[in-house]
Parts: structure tokens; C-alpha cells; sequence
């Protein structure tokens, strides 16, 4: 009896398999079949990654090696990437030399950085106003900001030359000159007050778009802690020192960042305001014109080398001064909010 029993109960627990087993079939395959579709996704999310990062870091990598290239290796096409003789020692030598490296660095410090450092602090006054206050003819100015974002500051270079030779303040100089003939206006071009006029009443390079991005910072400050300061009988100047900037941290690195970047590649400005002593972009941009009056002309394979040796000696400091916001800066980017 008990091994009839055992029999019964071992061809109903074998049906019982025989009915479950499309279900596990079916289960199977659909893991399978997610895991082939999750392999196939990674796999294409990597091929992407590696072309877009190949497409981004394809002139870095050109620019290094053509940096270090001797006369010869450009006669053996066969050889690209590994060229078969290098003479760094001349190309960046050669480099350092036309372009001026250490004076270029010296004038860029003292025109550029200065003025971005100041463009970054009065554009955050000024945003901040924008952002906390309300007050007569607001929208008519902020209308003006968005235009300075729009107008190119080539179409208002003449304008501003124009006014830097003979500096003047609502037109009271001139009017002194037209009652005294007395001209007390002075010429600020070729002085670094050409450069830190402009950043001191946040008017300087792309001083529209730093001051956006304020904006769009404070008006997501909590007004809860400004009421707190002027409950405590702080004003709006206290206020904004301590309470706005320490909370903007993150929107100042932001800034910070982008500043620095464009006063260090601007040549147009830096081109028409100074006379001699020009920072290292002018340098930079001139350089064909210094190589060619020493003999080396844009047709020589030479060139190219010394060429990609200036360029890389440009961008070496902005590469480290990157490298070293650059975990601060993407957090900044994530909390400020900037896309595109």
C-alpha cells in the first residue's frame, strides 16, 4: 500500500512539473531576454560615450603630438600618431620665445584676471538686487541686460573707444570744457582702467550673462532667512554679506569659472585697449606674423609644430585650473541649474 501511495504522489507531483513547466519556460526566456536587452544597451551607451569622447579629445590629442613632431617624421606618412623623430625641445622652446610667454602671463594676470575677479563680485551685487528688490523701471532694465546679452561687444567697440579716449561721467567734463576750454578728460585706453572699468560697474565681458546666472541662483534663496537678518536689524548691504553670499558658494564657482575662461581667451578687447604690453591671447594670435619675420612661414612643416606648442602652452594653465574646480564646478552647474 505505501508504495502505491509513494507512486501516486510521484506521477502528481511530475503532473504538477509537466503543468509548470511553459510557465518556467517562459519566465526563462523573458530573463534572457531582458539580460540580452540590458547587454545590448550598455554596450551602445559605451560605443557612444567613446565616440563622443574621441570627437571631444581628438584635437588635444592632434595638438600634443603635432606639438612634438620634428621636421622629418612630417615626411613619412605612414606614421601619424607615433611620428618617428620628435624635437620637443626646440618647438616648445621656439614657442616660449614668440609668443612671450612670461610677459603674455604677466599682462594676462594683471589686465584679464583682475578684471574677472572684479566682474565677479559686482555682477553678484548687481544680480542680487535684480533677484531680491522691487523698484521702478525693473523690467525696463532688465529688458537692457538681456539686450547686452544679445548685442555682440563688437558692434559696441566703437562707441566705447570713442569714450575711453576722452573718459567722461554723464558729460560734466565736457560741459567744464565747453565753459572753460579746459579739457580735463583723460584717455584710458592702453591703461588697465579700460579693463577694470567696465568689470566695476558689471558691464565688463559677458557681464550679462554672469549676472543671469546670479539671478537665477538668488530667486531660489529661502526668503525666510533674509526676514530673520532684518528682524535682527540687519540692512540689505549686511544682509547680502551675510546671508546671500555665504549661501553661494556653489553659484560662484560657476562664475568664477566662466569669467576667468573668457577674460583668458579674449582677444578682441584685450587687441583694441592696449597698445604694447598685450596679454598671452594676443600673443597667441599674432604668432604667425612673429614666425614668419623669423623665417618660418605658414608653408614650412616646421610651423605646424611650433604652432601646436604655443597652442597647448596656452591652454596648459586653464587645464589645471579645470582640473582642479572641476569636482566643485559640476556640483555648481547641478544646483545652479544651467542646461544647454
Amino acid at each position: 500500500m505505501d508504495l502505491l501511495r509513494g507512486r501516486r504522489s510521484g506521477n502528481g507531483n511530475i503532473k504538477k512539473l509537466l503543468a509548470k513547466a511553459p510557465q518556467i519556460d517562459q519566465r526563462t526566456r523573458k530573463k534572457l531576454t531582458n539580460k540580452g536587452v540590458s547587454i545590448f544597451s550598455y554596450c551602445f551607451r559605451i560605443l557612444i560615450l567613446l565616440a563622443i569622447g574621441y570627437i571631444i579629445i581628438y584635437p588635444l590629442f592632434y595638438m600634443i603630438v603635432t606639438s612634438l613632431r620634428d621636421k622629418q617624421s612630417y615626411y613619412t606618412a605612414a606614421t601619424v600618431w607615433i611620428p618617428t623623430s620628435i624635437n620637443p625641445g626646440f618647438n616648445y622652446a621656439k614657442a616660449i620665445y614668440s609668443m612671450r610667454l612670461w610677459e603674455g602671463l604677466t599682462n594676462t594676470f594683471v589686465l584679464e584676471i583682475v578684471a574677472a575677479l572684479i566682474e565677479v563680485v559686482t555682477c553678484a551685487i548687481a544680480a542680487y538686487g535684480f533677484a531680491r528688490f522691487k523698484f521702478k523701471f525693473k523690467g525696463l532694465l532688465m529688458a537692457g541686460l538681456f539686450m547686452t546679452i544679445l548685442i555682440p561687444e563688437t558692434m559696441i567697440i566703437i562707441p566705447r573707444m570713442v569714450n575711453y579716449s576722452k573718459m567722461d561721467f554723464f558729460g560734466i567734463l565736457g560741459l567744464f570744457d565747453m565753459l572753460t576750454g579746459i579739457d580735463l578728460r583723460p584717455n584710458i585706453i592702453g591703461s588697465p582702467l579700460a579693463f577694470y572699468l567696465p568689470s566695476l560697474f558689471a558691464m565688463g565681458l559677458r557681464s550679462g550673462i554672469l549676472i543671469f546666472i546670479y539671478i537665477q541662483f538668488f530667486k531660489g534663496l529661502p526668503y525666510e532667512l533674509e526676514e530673520a537678518a532684518w528682524v535682527d536689524g540687519a540692512g540689505p548691504v549686511r544682509t547680502f554679506v551675510s546671508i546671500a553670499v555665504p549661501s553661494s558658494g556653489v553659484v560662484f564657482i560657476t562664475v568664477i569659472v566662466f569669467s576667468i575662461i573668457w577674460h583668458w581667451n579674449d582677444t578682441v578687447l584685450a587687441s583694441v585697449y592696449v597698445k604694447g604690453n598685450y596679454p598671452l591671447s594676443v600673443h597667441l594670435e599674432r604668432i604667425n606674423m612673429t614666425l614668419a619675420g623669423q623665417g618660418f612661414y605658414s608653408s614650412n612643416v616646421e610651423t605646424q609644430s611650433i604652432l601646436m606648442a604655443a597652442c597647448f602652452l596656452f591652454i596648459i594653465p586653464m587645464l589645471v585650473f579645470y582640473m582642479i574646480l572641476q569636482r566643485w564646478f559640476i556640483e555648481s552647474i547641478d544646483r545652479v541649474g544651467i542646461t544647454g
